[in-house]
Protein backbone atom coordinates (compact mmCIF):
# COMPACT_ATOMS: atom_id res chain seq x y z
CA UNK A 1 0.00 0.00 0.00
CA UNK A 2 1.34 3.43 -0.96
CA UNK A 3 1.07 5.81 2.01
CA UNK A 4 0.74 8.71 -0.44
CA UNK A 5 -2.51 7.25 -1.76
CA UNK A 6 -4.02 6.93 1.71
CA UNK A 7 -6.91 9.34 2.18
CA UNK A 8 -7.50 10.74 5.64
CA UNK A 9 -10.90 12.22 6.32
CA UNK A 10 -12.42 14.22 9.13
CA UNK A 11 -16.22 14.18 8.99
CA UNK A 12 -18.08 16.52 11.34
CA UNK A 13 -21.75 16.00 12.12
CA UNK A 14 -23.70 18.47 14.28
CA UNK A 15 -26.96 17.15 15.71
CA UNK A 16 -30.15 19.14 15.86
CA UNK A 17 -31.21 20.13 19.39
CA UNK A 18 -32.46 17.02 21.19
CA UNK A 19 -31.10 14.66 18.51
CA UNK A 20 -27.53 14.05 19.77
CA UNK A 21 -28.38 10.73 21.40
CA UNK A 22 -30.12 9.43 18.29
CA UNK A 23 -27.28 10.56 16.01
CA UNK A 24 -24.77 8.92 18.35
CA UNK A 25 -26.68 5.62 18.19
CA UNK A 26 -26.82 5.71 14.37
CA UNK A 27 -23.10 6.44 14.13
CA UNK A 28 -22.16 3.65 16.52
CA UNK A 29 -24.48 1.23 14.73
CA UNK A 30 -22.68 1.48 11.39
CA UNK A 31 -19.10 1.38 12.72
CA UNK A 32 -18.62 -2.42 12.77
CA UNK A 33 -19.82 -2.80 9.17
CA UNK A 34 -17.84 0.18 7.89
CA UNK A 35 -14.66 -1.17 9.47
CA UNK A 36 -15.14 -4.35 7.39
CA UNK A 37 -15.37 -2.42 4.10
CA UNK A 38 -12.49 -2.96 1.66
CA UNK A 39 -9.84 -0.29 2.09
CA UNK A 40 -10.98 0.95 5.52
CA UNK A 41 -7.88 1.57 7.63
CA UNK A 42 -9.55 3.54 10.44
CA UNK A 43 -13.09 4.65 11.27
CA UNK A 44 -13.22 6.19 14.73
CA UNK A 45 -16.00 8.18 16.38
CA UNK A 46 -15.28 11.15 18.64
CA UNK A 47 -17.40 13.78 20.37
CA UNK A 48 -16.46 17.41 20.86
CA UNK A 49 -15.63 17.88 24.56
CA UNK A 50 -17.11 21.39 24.56
CA UNK A 51 -20.26 20.57 22.56
CA UNK A 52 -21.84 17.14 22.97
CA UNK A 53 -23.96 17.65 19.85
CA UNK A 54 -20.88 17.62 17.58
CA UNK A 55 -19.58 14.23 16.47
CA UNK A 56 -16.37 13.75 14.51
CA UNK A 57 -15.42 10.67 12.52
CA UNK A 58 -11.69 10.40 11.93
CA UNK A 59 -11.17 8.04 9.02
CA UNK A 60 -8.39 6.62 6.91
CA UNK A 61 -8.90 4.86 3.58
CA UNK A 62 -6.39 3.03 1.38
CA UNK A 63 -7.39 5.14 -1.62
CA UNK A 64 -9.87 7.64 -2.98
CA UNK A 65 -11.64 4.71 -4.67
CA UNK A 66 -12.12 2.97 -1.29
CA UNK A 67 -13.55 6.17 0.17
CA UNK A 68 -15.89 6.57 -2.83
CA UNK A 69 -17.08 2.99 -2.36
CA UNK A 70 -17.77 3.73 1.31
CA UNK A 71 -19.94 6.67 0.33
CA UNK A 72 -22.08 4.36 -1.79
CA UNK A 73 -22.11 1.40 0.62
CA UNK A 74 -25.20 0.36 2.58
CA UNK A 75 -23.99 1.39 6.08
CA UNK A 76 -23.29 5.01 5.13
CA UNK A 77 -26.38 5.21 2.92
CA UNK A 78 -28.48 4.04 5.86
CA UNK A 79 -27.05 6.77 8.09
CA UNK A 80 -27.33 9.36 5.34
CA UNK A 81 -31.05 8.67 4.95
CA UNK A 82 -31.53 10.19 8.44
CA UNK A 83 -29.41 13.32 7.96
CA UNK A 84 -32.38 15.62 7.33
CA UNK A 85 -34.02 14.71 10.61
CA UNK A 86 -30.80 14.53 12.67
CA UNK A 87 -28.33 17.15 11.43
CA UNK A 88 -28.47 20.84 12.29
CA UNK A 89 -26.17 21.65 9.36
CA UNK A 90 -24.78 19.79 6.36
CA UNK A 91 -22.16 17.10 6.93
CA UNK A 92 -18.72 18.73 6.80
CA UNK A 93 -15.94 16.73 5.17
CA UNK A 94 -12.25 17.59 5.33
CA UNK A 95 -10.05 15.44 3.08
CA UNK A 96 -6.42 15.30 4.12
CA UNK A 97 -3.15 13.97 2.78
CA UNK A 98 -0.52 13.08 5.35
CA UNK A 99 2.69 15.05 4.97
CA UNK A 100 4.79 13.69 7.83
Amino acid sequence: MDANQTVHLVATLKAKPGKAGELHRWLEEIIPDVRKEPGCLAYNLHVDRSDGSVFVMIEAWESAAALDAHGNAAPFRSLQSHFEELLAEPLALQLLSRLA
